[in-house]
């Protein structure tokens, strides 16, 4: 089965539709899939929800969509640094949950795992849990509440890869292996932007983060800038 396409516009071609739940991987601008972003952007798809760690900044990453009207619901753990999300969502243009940054992993990875829901202490007491079903499991030192949370089971998952081979058998670098795996598991399809495709067999099969059955279809999106949220300096000191 042939999983490289070439160009993102290609590689989610029959994938994408108005309303659809979206996981995507990355951490603020570290490993996101900015290659299908915009061109999900380019689309002209709308009303989406996105199940992600952040929404990016202005006009990067989700951030984009944000700023062209695409998006309707954001499922994030760190909405700041992001002006026209916080426009958005004070004039109740933008429908957002927020989520505990291990939860929001956990229900990536539970919805990848086929696990429709599990329970946690994390949020117990707060916002967090409003709504939401509360257990009591006896614990060390007598019961505990915990609140029932749900398995993300996304339409579409996009994520950034290091390198690949043809089968898409993945390698994520360093601290871009964030969210990027979990996301990648929850979709019912699964469209991955990486640096460089190697031969199959090339890589090391102990080094590999994430194994080909889960993707299914690949872009190359190199060459890539490098990116950051702020830039902070420091006058020099006279010598």
């Amino acid at each position: 089965m042939q999983k490289l396409f070439p160009d993102a516009a290609s590689a989610l071609d029959g994938l994408l539709h108005d309303g659809m739940l979206i996981a995507s991987g990355g951490f603020g601008l570290c490993g996101i899939p900015e290659r299908l972003l915009t061109a999900i952007r380019d689309s002209g798809v709308k009303d989406l929800t996105f199940a992600s760690n952040n929404a990016g900044i202005d006009n990067e990453g989700i951030g984009m969509l944000l700023r062209s009207r695409q998006v309707k619901k954001m499922i994030s753990s760190y909405v700041g640094e992001n002006k026209e999300f916080e426009r958005q969502y004070l004039a109740g243009e933008l429908e957002v949950e927020f989520c505990p940054q291990g939860t929001l992993a956990e229900r990536m990875r539970a919805g990848g795992a086929g696990i429709p829901g599990f329970y946690t202490k994390t949020g117990v007491g707060t916002q967090v849990a409003e709504g939401k079903e509360v257990k009591s499991f006896d614990g060390p030192h007598g019961p505990e509440n915990y609140i029932l949370e749900h398995g993300i089971f996304a339409d579409l998952s996009i994520v950034k890869a290091w390198k690949a081979d043809e089968t898409g058998n993945l390698m994520f670098r360093k601290t871009a292996r964030n969210f990027n795996l979990p996301a990648a598991t929850c979709g019912k399809a699964c469209v991955v932007e990486v640096e460089e495709v190697v031969p199959a067999g090339s890589l090391d099969p102990d080094c590999i983060h994430l194994p080909g059955v889960y993707v299914q279809r690949m872009v190359v999106g190199a060459p890539y800038d490098k990116k950051i949220e702020f830039t902070t300096t420091r006058e020099r000191e006279a010598a």
